[in-house]
């Protein structure tokens, strides 16, 4: 009897040992994420990059890449994440919108097809709620372009392209120039941030039951526009997770201006400075991203002191503290942070590096890991999950 209850306590100790061991591998998988990597395509980068991602020690690998694609800079995923939707950074009309499917057993993109924007330099591509629509933010063509997604994942020919300067206007009118497009979260309106006229365009959502290419899914809003003090430089809007308050980062005056938001309205309440180099000519902010708490606000900065501006959100009113101030390598464009919060990447296009930080829970201050991945013009960083 004894015999058998000692055999009984190695057989569960073993049982334990494997099932402790499977558990451990499995929190190992589900720490991995696909990332992929938009690029500038004039130096060696080939086009889009795809790395296997570990959330928790920063560790990249190598997973595929597409090439044969122009300046696929900005891109973004369809919400089951089977399609990617990339744009084709170029001038005047070699401005395109890619489309392509994404094969999540082995990490692999494929090409659908491609329409063009109408629109130079488009750098700014985003996916409607509903996933029926793609949204490109032209810059050097001042306006946006919609196409509809088919349901095999390609897009139509563009069905609205939508400009913003006046062309029957004598006088001198300031240059449009569309760098980012954002849905609200609640799901009703677009915002397009014009760079060159300080405004927020605002759209109406427009859905019609058809699968032809006649509908117009953007129809203006009421106001058409939110107003921001001249020379900001409207480039990049973000939501905090309690979809009260928004965050713009402008790219000519170096300040993130907070705003509430309620039922489409967007009202400013405060103006902080991001970049605060002394005597620059001109600024150069990039990129605006939250923690996903929603406690820590980050905002990059190019041209001169190259590095991420450090807030502390006040969870009551959204207003901004300034707490810090991490150097990074030069020009980093865009950056993002991992779902669990952990970690911060960094795309350096000039540095031809992406550089990974540890996110201080405590104090939402940066921590180089030492860990980097190198590419040339590394442009724009999204994640994937692995399942």
């Amino acid at each position: 009897m004894l015999k058998k209850l000692m055999l009984m306590g190695i057989s569960a100790l073993i049982l334990s040992s494997f099932t402790s061991k499977e558990r451990i591998q499995e929190k190992a998988k589900s720490d991995n994420l696909y990332l992929l990597i938009g690029t500038y395509t004039s130096g060696t980068s080939k086009g889009i990059y795809v790395y296997r991602f570990n959330t928790v020690t920063g560790e990249a690998n190598y997973v595929s890449e597409i090439s044969g694609l122009s300046n696929p800079s900005y891109l973004n995923l369809s919400s089951d994440e089977k399609f990617v939707y990339s744009v084709g950074e170029n001038e005047a009309d070699g401005g395109l919108a890619y489309a392509l499917s994404f094969d999540k057993k082995n990490g692999k993109l494929t090409y659908l097809n491609a329409q063009q924007t109408h629109g130079g330099s488009p750098c700014y591509i985003n996916i409607d709620p509903k996933g029926q629509y793609v949204i490109t933010a032209n810059y050097t063509g001042g306006n946006v372009s919609v196409f509809k997604i088919k349901k095999d994942g390609t897009i139509l020919p563009a069905s609205q392209v939508i400009a913003f300067d006046k062309k029957d206007s004598k006088e001198p009118q300031p240059v449009s120039h569309l760098h980012c497009v954002a849905f609200t979260p609640d799901g009703k309106y677009l915002l397009a941030d014009d760079l060159g006229k300080d405004k927020v365009h605002k759209f109406n959502l427009h859905y019609a039951e058809k699968d032809d290419n006649s509908g117009q899914f953007l129809q203006a809003g009421e106001p058409a526009a939110f107003d921001v003090v001249k020379g900001s430089g409207p480039r990049h809007i973000t939501f905090h997770p309690n979809k009260k308050f928004a965050y713009l980062i402008n790219e000519l005056s170096g300040q993130v201006i907070v705003f509430q938001y309620k039922n489409g309205l967007l009202k400013d309440i405060q103006y902080i400075a991001s970049d605060t180099t002394q005597g620059a000519v001109k600024k150069g902010s990039a990129d605006i991203h939250l923690t996903p708490d929603g406690k820590y606000l980050y905002a990059s900065n190019r041209l001169k002191a190259d590095g991420i501006a450090i807030f502390k959100v006040n969870q009551l009113n959204g207003k901004l503290t300034k707490i810090g101030y991490q150097p990074t390598g030069i020009h980093p464009r865009n950056f993002i942070i991992t779902p669990n919060g952990k970690l911060l990447l960094v795309a350096c296009k000039n540095s031809n590096v992406i550089q990974v930080f540890r996110i201080n829970y405590k104090n939402g201050l940066l921590e180089d890991t030492g860990k980097k991945i190198e590419l040339d013009k590394p442009v724009c960083l999204k994640f994937a999950s692995m399942k």
